[in-house]
Formats: structure tokens, sequence, C-alpha cells
């Protein structure tokens, strides 16, 4: 199998990258840092001074200080003889090379230093920059962290890391009954690993550790194996039987889930974890009203977590339940997104990023690259829905689910029902003598704490069809209660009105009343938020999200009234590929996918555009275009390789499924009926190997 080529960055001063990397330890709170490589090369024929290179790595076997020591020994091959150096051919010696993989579990960086020809070094450095040997221990656990963050940093596209090679971790079911045999061993400390961003404390079901495995195990469909960890697991703590029912879901035993779910809730009746695969299994099935009560005890038996609260809100959602799903999205506990640990190192002299020859692809060519492509309209670039992470992102996606189901004006009606507006607030005040506490007087806050629905107040004063809101960002959604045609015909300002601004915790005297949490929820959905009294205060995030939506809605509207416009005068509609990109994910935010897909694809018509790609082939996907998708798998396949990768999870997944409805051989033979060279084929072909050597369904293997 080819491997991608090798980047280098070159250092001003020689081990400056393994120092940076040093003075990080100390600030690092997640699963860490890819691995670092760091390599002393010279020209000895040319009398050329020793310089000091590195590049990232993910995937590497990092169970011993010899399998570590192995890789650095394979790249004296590959950039040593005639390696063509910045467009030169060149020869350099290689007389040094120290391989650094973070141990998340004992917070210490392992390291390997490795002297050519000969000798070699293990040890560990701790948060305070000092030595310790290197332990058994302290190598199954930097091996299990090496697995988890190949498989997590394998598609993140936000944080592209310059000059980093990402290798497959298990690439059979040797390495793979490794890798599990370490998580056995380690399962019960995975919630010193941290977690997701969406979960504010992690526990034994909810880090990163359960995370990557239920990825892995998703991935590739290796269920019986997954199946057979967790039953042994859960034969320790009756707990693990959440994930076991996630599993065995997903593998389409859902019977056996169900008499799982079933035995287990009598013994654990609290468990959140357990609840919430219940409330989805239930909506999975178009039972909502069983989901709704899962959903409820669930959000009571863990109040401070998101994932209980979003869950509710999506049921009622599906309940068509809107003032409801509002106001227990106004009580999502919000936490601060943590970025990954990504490698802060010092400006390089140069960067070397070789293109490997068997990725090579006429519209990928530099050559064909217009700047003028990259020129995008500030109003574009200033949409911060693009922007948004964590819990914020996820509770976006709700209220742009509502906004599609029921209408930007009807969502505007809903919000001033349930939510204070600042004119009302304002009118009330004003006219009470005695004063208002909050927004509620002390006896009515008592009856309102007893209110089944979560949220702060609401506002009625959107009788009207305009409302307009004035505080923080700018709000998403497709603001299309009528159909798009219509709006079109109209100008965009006459369209979209902008919310008005609701009353915020902060600004009332006390915001106890807000702050509670909701009892039993079990406010009929008929229910009326008329008076001033029974309605929230919206918290300011959520009254920023509704700013976030009108702005991306706003300039959705002006998109399709212009394309209208010029199809009717007759004339072409440009955009640069960049503003099609940005359209095109626009359009995806507000669940518009035919717009979307239409927006990537005037894309990838004017360049090449892998996140337009991307876009594509979940259409394709989705419209179960086999031939389609598959070209635009082998097109993605060739660029990531570009980039350094031989491992993406995303399209392994992909190939996964097309396998196992329409076969190994059938796939194979679509694949190489394409036009592509044969190169970028065995490329994609890689992947069909691998679903053969782990038995997919419909594989050949």
């Amino acid at each position: 199998m080819v491997v991608p080529a090798v980047p280098e960055i070159v250092e001003v001063e020689i081990h400056e990258s393994v120092i940076a990397r040093t003075e990080s330890l100390p600030i690092l709170r997640e699963l860490g840092p890819p691995d670092l490589v760091h390599l002393i090369k010279s020209q000895p024929k040319s009398g050329l001074k020793e310089i000091g290179t590195y590049h990232h790595v993910t995937g590497v076997d990092a169970s011993s200080s010899a399998s570590l020591a192995a890789y650095i020994n394979t790249l004296t091959y590959l950039i040593g003889e005639n390696q063509i150096w910045f467009g030169k051919p060149q020869s350099w010696r290689i007389t040094t090379g120290i391989y650094c993989c973070y141990n998340a579990f004992s917070r210490v960086d392992m390291r390997v230093e490795v002297g050519i020809p000969g000798g070699v070094e293990a040890y560990a450095i701790d948060e305070r920059g000092a030595k310790r040997p290197a332990s058994d221990t302290l190598w199954l656990e930097t091996y299990l962290c090496g697995v988890l963050r190949a498989f997590s940093y394998a598609d993140d596209a936000q944080n592209r890391i310059v000059g980093c090679r990402r290798f497959n971790p298990i690439t059979n079911t040797e390495s793979e009954h490794k890798f599990l045999d370490a998580a056995e061993k380690l399962f019960f400390r995975g919630y010193q690993l941290g977690s997701d961003p969406e979960i504010q404390v992690p526990s034994l079901v909810s880090n990163y550790l359960t995370s990557g495995l239920l990825a892995y195990i998703h991935t590739t469909g290796r269920f019986a194996s997954g199946v057979n960890l967790f039953e042994k697991l859960r034969s320790k703590d009756p707990e693990i039987a959440s994930l076991l029912a996630r599993v065995l879901i997903d593998a389409d035993e859902e019977v056996k889930a169900v008499s799982l779910l079933h035995d287990t809730v009598k013994v654990l009746p609290l468990d959140s974890a357990l609840l919430d695969v219940q409330a989805q299994f239930c909506m999975s099935k178009g039972r909502y009203d069983l989901a709704l009560e899962c959903a409820k005890r669930a959000v009571n038996s863990a109040p401070s977590e998101f994932t209980t609260w979003e869950r509710l809100a999506q049921v009622y959602l599906k309940l068509e339940q809107y003032e409801l799903a509002l106001l227990t999205l106004n009580s999502c506990p919000m936490f601060t997104y943590q970025d990954r640990d990504i490698p802060k190192m010092p400006p390089p002299a140069r960067i070397h990023l070789p293109i490997l020859p068997e990725s090579v692809l006429d519209e990928m060519s530099d050559d064909l690259h217009d700047p003028k492509q990259d020129m995008v309209d500030p109003t574009l670039l200033k949409l911060p829905a693009g922007n948004l992470k964590g819990t914020f992102k996820r509770a976006y996606r709700i209220l742009t689910e509502i906004t599609n189901q029921i209408g930007w004006d009807q969502l505007l009606k809903c919000r001033s029902g349930v939510f204070v507006m600042e004119e009302e607030y304002r009118h009330e005040k004003s006219a009470s003598v005695v004063g208002v506490r909050g927004s509620v007087g002390d006896d009515e806050a008592e009856e309102d704490t007893e209110d089944d629905a979560p949220a702060v107040n609401g506002d009625s004063k959107l009788e009207k069809a305009a409302v307009t809101n004035g505080d923080g960002e700018q709000t998403e959604e497709d603001a299309e209660p009528k159909d798009t045609a219509e709006a079109e015909t109209k100008e965009p300002a006459d369209t979209i009105e902008k919310p008005e601004q609701t009353v915020l915790p902060e600004e009332t005297k006390t915001g106890e009343d807000a702050a509670e949490p909701i009892d039993g929820m079990g406010t009929p959905a008929a229910q009326k938020y008329t008076h001033f009294q029974n309605k929230r205060l919206c918290e300011r995030w959520l009254d920023n999200l509704f700013m976030v939506l009108y702005e991306d809605l706003r300039i959705y509207t002006i998109w399709r009234s212009d394309l209208v416009r010029s199809t009717q005068q007759q004339r072409p509609y440009r955009k640069s590929a960049t503003e099609w990109e940005i359209l095109g994910e626009l359009a995806q935010r507000l669940h518009h996918l035919e717009e979307a897909e239409e927006a990537f694809q005037a894309c990838l018509h004017i360049r090449f555009s892998p996140r337009s790609l991307r876009g594509i082939l979940k259409a394709q996907e989705k419209g179960r275009d086999h031939r389609g998708g598959l070209d635009s798998i082998i097109r993605l396949t060739a660029w990531q390789y570009r980039g350094y990768s031989e491992f993406s999870p995303s399209i392994l997944y992909s190939i996964r499924k097309l396998i196992a409805e329409d076969g190994a051989v059938k796939v194979r033979s679509i694949v190489q009926a394409t036009n592509f060279p044969q190169s970028v084929l065995d490329l994609t072909h890689h992947y069909a190997q691998l679903c053969a050597a782990f038995r997919s369904s419909g594989s050949d293997g």
C-alpha cells in the first residue's frame, strides 16, 4: 500500500519544536496534540551543516519504544537518498530522530530518541519537564491514547494541522484485538481523558474513551467485537448497559437491546444515559409519546447536562409542541467550548510540502487556481452561525429545525408567546405601583415554578407579523415560513423581519424564577402563555441565537431572490467558488438540501473544493446515487492523500455501507470503470480491502 508523502517543517533553531512541545505540556486538557517527529539532517558530501525538521503524525503504533523507533527508521528511506527537496533532488543523512507521543492518562509525554545508525533511548517527560522512566503501564496508556487521537483527528476539518501525516491505527483483526484489550484494561479510568464539549462532567459512560470505542465500532461495523467487550465490562458494572444497548441497536439487534434496557432500568431507574438511549430508540420508531416520558426522567436524573435537555427539546419538536421546545431549549445548560489540543509551534524557517505522485488529479492542480475565486462578499464572511461550536451549535440546530417546520413568522409568535419582550416588560414595570420583582410577582412566581415548561419569559407582542429584537448576535434559519417562490417576489427587507428585543435575566431585579430547574414538566401542550406573569425570561445566549438565525435567514433570502431575478432577466448569476461554498453550507444549516447541493455543484464547476464535495457526497448518499457517491469518494481519497492522510473514518464508513448494499465485487467494478488514473483507483481500493479484512457485510473477505 502506498504511504503518504512526508511533509517537513524546517526549524530556525534546532530542537525549538521539541522545546515548544515541552513548554505546552502543563496547559494540555484533552487527548493531547498529534505526535511530533523531530529529525536532524545533514549533507556530509556538500558540507551542509545540520538542520532540524519536524512533522506531526497520528495512527502510529505507540505500544513500545521499538515500534516508534521503527517509524523513524522508515523515514531514512523516504526522505534520505534522492529526496526532492524544494524542487531539487538531494541526498540527506538523518543523524537523530525524536518521537514524542502524549499520554493523556498520566499527563506525560513519552519520547523515544533514536541515534542513527544505532542507539535508542525511551523516557517520559512530565508537566514540569522532568524525566521519568518509561514503564509498561505508561506504554499501554500511550498506545490507547494514540489510537483515540487517530480517530478523533482524522476528519477534523476545523483544526487542520500543517504537516500532519494520518495513518489508520487498526488495519486488521489482530490490531483490533490489541486495541480492545487495552480499552478493557483501562476502561474504568476513561473519565480521566475528559469528554466531548457537550458533556459537562466526564463519567464512566461519557468520555473520550467511550466516544472513541463507539466511533470505531460504528465506522468499521465490528459490532460483534463491541458487544463482546461491553458484555464483559457490564458484568463488572451494570451502568455499561447503555453502551451495550447502543451497539446492539446499531447492529440491528433491537430485540436484544430492548430486553437489555428493560432489565437494566429496573436496577438503575435513574441512569440518565440509559434513559437517553430509550428516548432515542422510541424516537426512531416514531413513538414520541414514549420518548417524552424517558426524556423527562433523564432531565430529572441529570439536570446539569446539556444532552438530556437537548433530547427533551427534540421530542417536543417532533410532537409539534414548539413553545415547550423553545422553553426547554432556553433551560439547556450551556458550556464554554474547549478546543482540541493543537500544537503551538514557533514560526518555521521553511515548509516543505511534497505531493504524492500517485494522488495527482488534474482538477486539483495549483496551476488552475484563480485568486479571484477566493474573493468573498464581506456579508458572507461575517455570518456567525458557521463559527458556532459545542452546545451552542447543537442548540442552534434545534432552532433551525423548528423554523424549517413552522416558518420564521410562526417562530416569532411562539417566541413572543413564551418570553417577555422588552416593550411588554417596560409597560408592565411602569404600570406597577409596588414594582415588579423580575418579570413576575412573589405569589405568581411560586405558581410559575410549578409549570412544566423549563424556560424563562415570553412576549405576546408579536401578534403583529413584524418583530424586532436587538440584543445579541445575529440569527440563522431561512426565514421561509412562506414558499421560496413567494418570498423571492418581494424585496428581502420586506420578507424577513428582525426579531424584537427580549428581556434578559440580568435586566430584572431578580432572576430566580428563570433560573429554577423544572420539575415534572407536564404542562399540557394547549397551555397558552398569554399573561405576563406566566412568561419566562429569555437567556442571553438564546437571544443571541435568534439574531444569528435572523442573519442567516436574511442572507439566504437575498441569495434566492437575486437568483430568481437573474433567471427571469436571463442573465448569469455569478459568485466566486468560495462564496458558493459558504452559500452551500448556509443552505445546509437551514435544512434546504436541494439548494445546498445546487450551490456546491456551482462551486465544483469553477474549481475543486473538498468542502463542496463532502456536501455533494451527503446528498448522493441520501439519494442512493451509488455511482455518483463513488465518484466523489475517489476524488476525496486522492485529496486526502495530497494532505498526507491515508485514513478517513467517514470515507471508510461510506464505502462500508455501499459494500453492504451492493457487494464488494460490484463496488470494485464501478470504481475500476471510472476514468481516473489507476494509481488513484488503487488508493480507493484500499478502503475496500479494509472492509474485507474486517469481514464486513457484503465483503468477499
